[in-house]
C-alpha cells in the first residue's frame, strides 16, 4: 500500500486570496474590469475578493475619454475607479495612446495636428486622474508581435 504525504503551508504563510498572496511580497495581482459587468454579482464578487489592483478594460481609452475633440467624458472610467477604491483596491489607467479605439476625429490626424491633439488628450486625462491612479499604461501595443514597429498614425 502506497501512502503520500502532503505538505501544507502554515496558516500564516497561506493567504486566503490571490491579491493577499501577492501583497506578501510587495506585488499586486490585478485584473481588467469592464464597466458594463459591474452589475454582475458573480463577476464583482470574484474581482473584489481575489484582486488588489484593477485596470479599466476600455473605459479610459481615447475613444471613451475624448469622444469628440476637446470634449472629455470620464463617467465610465470613474465608475470603475470608484468601484475599486471603495474596496481598497488600486487602479491602473489604461491607456493614453493606442492605435486601436481611436475616436473618428483622431484617425485622420497626422503631424503637428496629431501631436497637439495627443498633448491635449494626455493633459486632459492626466489632470482628471491626477493623484488618483497607482500607475498608467501610457502607450499600448506600439510594436507588433515580431518586434517591428506598428503602422499607425501615432
Amino acid at each position: 500500500m502506497a501512502t503520500a504525504a502532503v505538505m501544507m503551508p502554515s496558516a500564516q504563510a497561506a493567504e486566503s486570496t490571490l491579491g493577499a498572496a501577492a501583497a506578501q511580497s510587495g506585488r499586486y495581482f490585478g485584473t481588467a474590469i469592464a464597466g458594463g459587468r459591474l452589475g454582475d454579482s458573480t463577476y464583482t464578487t470574484i474581482a473584489g475578493r481575489e484582486f488588489n489592483m484593477v485596470t479599466a478594460e476600455n473605459e479610459m481609452k481615447i475613444d471613451a475619454t475624448e469622444p469628440q475633440r476637446g470634449q472629455f467624458s470620464f463617467n465610465a472610467g470613474d465608475q470603475i475607479y470608484n468601484w475599486a477604491t471603495q474596496r481598497g483596491m488600486k487602479v491602473r489607467g489604461h491607456t493614453l495612446a493606442w492605435h486601436g479605439q481611436q475616436p473618428g476625429w483622431m484617425q485622420s490626424l497626422s503631424g503637428s495636428t496629431l501631436r497637439q491633439a495627443m498633448i491635449d488628450h494626455i493633459n486632459g486625462v492626466m489632470a482628471h486622474y491626477k493623484g488618483k491612479l497607482a500607475a498608467w499604461d501610457v502607450v499600448n501595443e506600439a510594436f507588433n508581435e515580431d518586434g517591428s514597429r506598428r503602422q499607425s498614425n501615432l
